[in-house]
């Protein structure tokens, strides 16, 4: 039940993080610029780099917010129960990104950033949108990385296969060595 109950938790801060991530990456990001025609809105340059920096802030917000939740998950989780909080550190993620998605693209809170090149165009801000999927899978992996690389640094530095010979520097301390030779 507790197992169950610290999972929950996780994922629920997870996808309330989420939506602030997902608040923040619309602040930061650019929208790339669409012209008005007679069939509707066309991006005004095929080759704007507005739709790939839209895809580069979702991953880095996401990827700061992923690392943070690995942080403290790892941190909450070291009285004994890791295994439900990894376990929700990956789901939570998941929902998490899929979240900051949608409150991505539904609140437009960014700078507009599109200038009109002629006095007959009329460029206005496009909606900003995800077009690389493989971003939102930025959280889990760092959320849960990160926790495995504390979890391992910690059982190598509490390792007693680190200090053999019962804990004692077979060596003896540094000060008796003679750097000169002698």
């Amino acid at each position: 039940m507790r197992n169950a109950r610290d999972f929950m938790i996780t994922v629920l801060v997870l996808a309330l993080a989420g939506v602030a991530a997902g608040a923040l990456w619309s602040f930061a990001a650019p929208r790339p610029p669409y012209v008005m025609t007679e069939q509707g809105p066309r991006l005004a340059d095929p080759s704007t780099q507005a739709l790939i920096a839209a895809d580069g802030w979702f991953a880095v917000v996401t990827g700061v917010v992923g690392l943070a939740c690995g942080a403290a998950g790892y941190s909450v989780s070291r009285r004994g129960r890791p295994l439900p909080t990894v376990v929700g550190l990956a789901a939570g993620g998941l929902l998490g990104a899929h979240l900051a998605r949608l409150v991505g693209e539904a609140v437009n809170v960014g700078a507009v950033s599109v200038t009109a090149s002629g006095p007959s165009a009329s460029l206005m801000p496009g909606p900003l949108a995800v077009t690389a999927q493989g971003v939102l899978y930025a959280w889990p992996t760092l959320a849960v990385g990160l926790f495995f690389a504390l979890e391992g640094i910690t059982g190598y530095l509490d390792s007693p296969l680190r200090r053999p010979f019962g804990g004692a520097d077979p060596y003896g301390p540094l000060s008796s060595y003679d750097i000169s030779g002698r």
